[in-house]
């Protein structure tokens, strides 16, 4: 079935953010997907469109987000990536709100999928915000001081390289350590020789291990008969 794209914004920190929807045909209410790139942003990677419809093809209204309209730039800046991050993180938040209104979606079924920068965002984000009920994190690093320590995260997969030299390992390895200290369902693949973005065989297996996960915590799962609108804990 084809996968059509959408472009609209919304607002978050009085900026407009740009969103591109990827879903296929019909209208039932369907688990929905936040896709957040790395630094490298939108204008230099077709990886991640392709990523969204890959996903989007099998049954999910995809939103690969902007965030970076936020701060004004085609690309992150490491000189002032720490400064802008808890500005990322609240448009990411804002995002979830969009989604959650978008036509089509399913509220109570709203998952992350995130590399690199934005698979930190994804964990900051994730552990803050219950609307957030699974997590797909592509070979991020673990965002120190931005993880809440009073609630869990939700359901996790974990994507590296061994051999990554931007992010190193250790951080999937930090993640995992965190995740089992809170109990939380996850899984976690490191793939030998990798570096920062996977390759042939590795990128299909990770693609194929992100959609099995995503079908068992996010597709597979039901809203309670009672459950109200989720909102976001701060």
């Amino acid at each position: 079935m084809p996968v059509t794209t959408q472009r609209s914004s919304f607002k978050s920190g009085g900026k407009a953010i740009a969103v591109e929807t990827f879903q296929t045909a019909g209208s039932s209410p369907r688990p929905t997907v936040l896709m957040l790139h790395g630094a490298d942003g939108l204008n230099y990677n077709t990886q991640y469109r392709e990523g969204a419809r890959d996903v989007a093809a099998a049954g999910y209204q995809v939103h690969l987000v902007h965030y970076l309209d936020r701060t004004g730039e085609k690309r992150a800046s490491f000189s002032t990536l720490f400064q802008n991050f808890m500005p990322w993180m609240g448009t990411v938040q804002d995002a979830l709100a969009f989604a959650s209104d978008h036509p089509g979606a399913d509220q109570h079924r709203i998952g992350i999928i995130g590399i690199s920068l934005g698979a930190a965002l994804g964990l900051a984000v994730a552990s803050t915000d219950p609307r957030v009920r699974a997590l797909v994190n592509y070979f991020g690093p673990l965002p120190q001081g931005a993880i809440a320590t009073t609630s869990k995260l939700p359901p996790t997969l974990v994507l590296h390289g061994s051999a990554d030299p931007i992010v190193p390992v250790a951080n999937a390895y930090a993640i995992e350590a965190l995740l089992r200290q809170q109990s939380v369902p996850h899984e976690i693949k490191v793939y030998p020789g990798q570096g920062h973005g996977f390759r042939g065989a590795a990128e299909d297996d990770a693609t194929a291990r992100s959609l099995e996960f995503l079908q068992r915590h996010l597709a597979g799962t039901a809203a309670p008969a009672n459950a109200g609108p989720l909102s976001a804990n701060g």
